[in-house]
């Protein structure tokens, strides 16, 4: 599959086909977007709000919330606001969401079973990550929007003025609904 994948950029560079894509690292909108790396939102989500190249700044991973106040993903929120001009942020859930549920026992489970040994999981334990803990989902969807929000908001290198709401997309429609 990457082979197709860097062919079709090969021919996707030689037609000159990015031209339209072209903009600057600034989001016009100057919004930036936490959401889930879903499958269903690749193209779903861009459409349903309106958003095309240029506007903003989307970041995803599984989920789509923040676990810990010093991940990656807070990070590029921090670089959005005071490098990036951003002013508000939407944190983006959706329904039927893979993490919802997910069981950081059945994860190390699957691990074991594609050949992670016993020795790195206990050596990840040794250097001070709590793997259950760092594995784990989360029970309700709207419930980890409005913790990822109150994170966003009550970060302590987060600008006070800038706007931050929680929605959850409708994974099959794309309407949102606002999370309290």
């Amino acid at each position: 599959m990457i082979d197709e994948i860097l062919k079709h950029n090969r021919e996707f560079v030689a037609s000159k086909s990015y031209e339209r894509f072209v903009t600057s690292k600034y989001p016009d909108k100057k919004i930036a977007i936490v959401t889930c790396m879903d499958t269903r939102l690749v193209e779903l989500l861009p459409a349903a709000l309106g958003i095309r190249n240029g506007d903003v700044k989307i970041i995803k991973n599984a989920g789509g919330t923040i676990t810990t106040p010093f991940d990656s993903t807070m990070r590029s929120l921090l670089v959005a606001v005071y490098e990036l001009g951003v002013n508000e942020i939407m944190v983006i859930g959706h329904t039927g969401c893979g993490v919802q549920g997910m069981n950081a026992d059945e994860m190390l489970d699957l691990m074991r079973n594609r050949g992670v040994s016993e020795e790195h999981i206990t050596l990840m334990k040794h250097c001070g990550i709590d793997l259950k803990n760092w594995l784990h989902g989360f029970e309700e969807t709207d419930a980890a929007v409005s913790e990822t929000v109150d994170l966003i908001r009550n970060h302590p290198l987060m600008a006070a003025d800038v706007r931050v709401a929680g929605y959850i997309m409708d994974s099959l429609t794309g309407e949102l609904h606002v999370i309290g």
